[in-house]
């Protein structure tokens, strides 16, 4: 490590109130302005959560810890809010930085996502004249403190069913679909979920588990599948009593988890008869924390 390097760690961005939600639902679309049911829809979603996500607060407080961790200026960009990527690239080269390791605050590595961030910084870079190394940490989808992370909130969502309902109980592992497109093209998003979902199954000797999609973008395009809700579907129409959603493409509490997992998830489930229980996020726990800290040091000191 030295006083040159900077780390930049990146998220997807939330906007800061409902007042926010037409500019960041625009940035979205790449700047066309949604329709206004949609937009009414989306605002309907963040008041269910009570009006914001706590995505900003808990990202800051992630990009605090890891600082503390590593010891190296530890910067913050997102991708549709500020502070964005590329204000945060611009501050980065003003301090006089030569190197920027990045991490995404997403375990799994898609061209779609992770891919999409290091566009983002080396364009910024790029346009601001400045040359810089930059050092992506492409994926973390099987970091041993990871799945462990994963093992304990399986094992706790389990222990919190009702006790002859945890018998006949399903895990569901998810992350964010994507275009089935990318599939077409040997992108690795969908197999690194299975691994993250076999290890953690592999560990905890599973009994019954299975991989499902959630958040699928409303394009005309097929996503990947199968969703969440049809997984639901199918689990009750199997005879199982009860599903514990582990969002593990998903490291903070934000809209697709606190609306789409704890409210929909939760009333599909709940009016097919199962209960359902979903593994909390790792947020800014000092054991996850950690882990973040290992995988961006090891990349600092070239060993990662």
């Amino acid at each position: 490590m030295t006083a040159s390097t900077a780390v930049l760690m990146m998220a997807y961005g939330t906007p800061r109130d409902l007042d926010d939600v037409e500019a960041y639902y625009t940035d979205i679309r790449n700047g066309r302005p949604p329709p206004p049911e949609l937009l009414e829809e989306l605002k309907q979603r963040y008041r269910a959560i009570g009006g914001k996500s706590p995505l900003l607060e808990i990202t800051r407080s992630q990009v605090e810890g890891v600082e503390d961790r590593v010891g190296t200026k530890t910067y913050l960009g997102m991708k549709h809010a500020p502070p964005r990527i590329a204000d945060a690239v611009a501050e980065i080269a003003a301090a006089g930085a030569d190197r920027i390791v990045g991490l995404v605050l997403a375990p799994h590595y898609s061209a779609m996502s992770v891919g999409d961030y290091e566009r983002r910084v080396r364009l910024a870079a790029t346009e601001a004249g400045w040359e810089v190394t930059i050092d992506m940490i492409e994926s973390w989808h099987l970091e041993p403190g990871y799945i462990d992370l994963l093992c304990e909130r399986v094992d706790y969502a389990l222990r919190t069913l009702t006790k002859d309902v945890r018998r006949d109980t399903t895990v569901v592992f998810t992350a964010h679909s994507l275009p089935e497109r990318v599939l077409s093209t040997g992108d690795p998003y969908a197999e690194q979920l299975r691994a993250t979902a076999d290890a953690v199954a592999a560990n905890m000797g599973l009994a019954s588990w299975q991989i499902g999609w959630q958040s699928a973008g409303r394009t005309k395009d097929p996503w990947i599948g199968p969703d969440i809700l049809e997984v639901i579907a199918d689990l009750a129409a199997r005879g199982q009593r009860g599903v514990v959603v582990c969002p593990c493409g998903f490291v903070s509490d934000h809209l697709e988890v606190l609306y789409d997992v704890d409210i929909e998830c939760k009333r599909v489930a709940g009016e097919l008869g199962l209960e359902l229980e979903r593994t909390a996020s790792p947020n800014d726990d000092p054991a996850f924390l950690d882990v973040l800290a290992g995988v961006v040091r090891r990349k600092l000191d070239g060993t990662g």
